[in-house]
């Protein structure tokens, strides 16, 4: 957040996004803690850590910085230091969340491709020292970003609000910290996720043929092939999130590109008809959107986790009833 937020659109977006997130998230986090979706446990380690980490950004960086922007312009908040802080924690919970879909997309491929080496790393230990390791690295990666705003307005001698020092567009360290930053996030994850996504559906077509030559000619083609069909499961479900992560991440991408190679900035005002600032803030919605998005992809794709879903809307309902009686 650069400065005051204000339109009909961000009133009405941020809430709901905030809202939907909040709850989506945490029953997300309540469902996979429980272990009863079906998932192993190293896969259940890692969407949980997955929903932690957005449930955190949509608390930062769409209730302390987009909501109170709009509705406290001038709180607590909204002062450079607060604002400073308040972007560096987004920016931890962000490649947080970018770097957990990209060690969650590693684990499913070393599961299906590399059978040698799944019984060492998909492990619950393992998944807990690489989600540990990714946040703590997410952490440290985006600290010097504390010292790049400066105050973007002076009101009674007190400095309100973010705006990102001249020198980070200048100075050679800044520009090549700024690079390192957008490589690692989230041009590096797309091409992370593409290319395993990729060697996956390779290995997988390629296991297909072969299964379907070795299976005993009495199955015929119509039979159950168990195997086939826990693999299909696993593969919507990666897909289906990594797939989801690429789209909304598409726009932030095109807008950091625009930047370096234009030599533009990225605070363009808030001139609701400018192409520059449309782009720049579809590609901050789209991309606060994607912490909402894995809870829906979770219900649409995993059976367990639609009747666990059901179980805990009916126990409510129970509970309400025993209430109101």
């Amino acid at each position: 957040m650069h400065g005051p937020i204000t339109g009909l659109v961000y009133a009405i977006y941020y809430p709901t996004l905030a809202a939907f997130g909040v709850l989506a998230n945490l029953v997300a986090i309540v469902i996979l803690s429980r272990g009863k979706c079906g998932l192993s446990g190293c896969v259940g380690c890692y969407l949980t850590a997955m929903a932690v980490t957005d449930l955190l950004l949509v608390i930062t960086a769409v209730i302390l910085n987009r909501i109170s922007s709009i509705y406290l312009p001038l709180g607590p908040l909204s002062s450079t230091p607060a604002c400073s802080l308040s972007t560096v924690l987004i920016y931890m919970t962000r490649d947080s969340s970018v770097w957990l879909t990209v060690a969650f997309t590693l684990d499913r491929f070393i599961a299906i491709c590399c059978l040698r080496l799944k019984g060492k790393h998909c492990t619950e230990r393992t998944a807990a020292v690489v989600i540990g390791t990714v946040c703590t690295l997410c952490c440290l990666k985006n600290i010097p970003y504390y010292f790049t705003y400066e105050p973007l307005y002076i009101i009674n001698n007190k400095p309100w609000f973010c705006n990102i020092k001249a020198i980070f567009y200048t100075s050679p360290a800044w520009r090549a910290f700024d690079w390192v930053d957008r490589v690692l996030t989230p041009c590096a994850p797309f091409f992370l996720i593409l290319l395993l996504n990729a060697l996956t559906v390779k290995h997988i077509l390629a296991a297909s043929r072969v299964r379907r030559r070795l299976r005993a000619p009495g199955a015929g083609e119509g039979g159950a092939d168990p195997e086939m069909e826990n693999r299909r499961k696993s593969i919507v479900l990666l897909f289906t999130i990594s797939g989801t992560f690429i789209l909304l991440w598409m726009t932030y991408v095109v807008n950091f590109l625009y930047v370096q190679f234009r030599k533009g900035s990225y605070f363009v005002g808030f001139n609701f008809s400018d192409p520059r600032f449309i782009l720049q803030e579809s590609a901050n919605m789209l991309q606060l959107l994607s912490c909402c998005t894995n809870t829906c992809i979770y219900v649409t794709t995993q059976s367990r986790f639609r009747q666990e879903l059901k179980d805990g809307l009916r126990y409510l309902l129970n509970v309400v009833k025993v209430v109101k009686q």
